[in-house]
């Protein structure tokens, strides 16, 4: 996707230097930016575009020292909290085109609702309601939809981990075997693992006009049935 240049452009209190070659899981990019205050910081390209962070955390620090000690929505001493980073990807992966992932969410629809879109506080009280901790190590918690066709929404997300997630991805194919459906990791977890078909053979035969039953039952070097 074809980088949109920011240089030379202000976002509240910053004024975009130039892109880093740092960039987030998504793919975004990380923006060097002079703050009014003299300070240079690195910023996530979602983060200024969206309008959250808008100066390298002094507007923060002056906001606390006037004695209004109201908890900024996601800023500690200045420092973005790592889940405020995970709200901005998401939407940044739903918003921006020029995001590399952009086309398997907002490229297909994918949205934010409205309840997190512009509310951090929102999203944040959200997640640790349903078991997020600073504490834990980077990557045990993702944001999953639960039904790929539908947004980002309390509703439709949970926090599980990767290779929870993996096992949801719109890449897996749905099975139904034995009257229920599945996705094709569980079916070859539960059913063709045992007639020792190997996971690349089960999803090369379902790309391949094989019925769910024939894929998952055929051992390797057998025949279809019927043919």
């Amino acid at each position: 996707m074809k980088l949109i240049d920011l240089t030379g452009q202000r976002f509240g209190r910053l004024t975009v230097i130039g892109v880093t070659d740092r960039k987030s899981k998504s793919g975004d990019h990380y923006w060097k930016c002079k703050c009014d205050c003299g300070n240079e910081k690195d910023i996530l390209g979602a983060c200024l575009r969206f309008g959250n962070t808008k100066s390298c955390g002094c507007y923060v620090r002056e906001f606390l020292a006037s004695g209004n000690r109201r908890t900024h929505g996601g800023t500690s001493g200045g420092k973005h909290e790592r889940l405020y980073e995970v709200w901005c990807a998401m939407k940044s992966r739903c918003k921006l085109p020029s995001v590399p992932d952009y086309y398997r969410y907002g490229g297909r629809g994918i949205s934010v609702c409205d309840g997190w879109l512009h509310d951090y506080q929102s999203f944040r009280t959200w997640a640790y309601a349903n078991g997020y901790e600073d504490s834990a190590p980077r990557g045990k918690y993702t944001i999953d939809r639960i039904d790929n066709e539908k947004g980002y929404s309390p509703e439709n997300c949970r926090l599980v981990t990767i290779k929870e997630q993996m096992s949801n991805k719109c890449s897996n194919h749905m099975v139904t075997y034995m009257g229920e459906t599945m996705t094709a990791l569980q079916a070859h977890q539960r059913y063709a693992s045992r007639n020792g078909v190997k996971y690349s053979t089960l999803i090369h035969r379902l790309n391949h006009g094989w019925t769910d039953s024939e894929a998952i039952e055929t051992r390797t070097g057998e025949q279809r049935y019927g043919k």
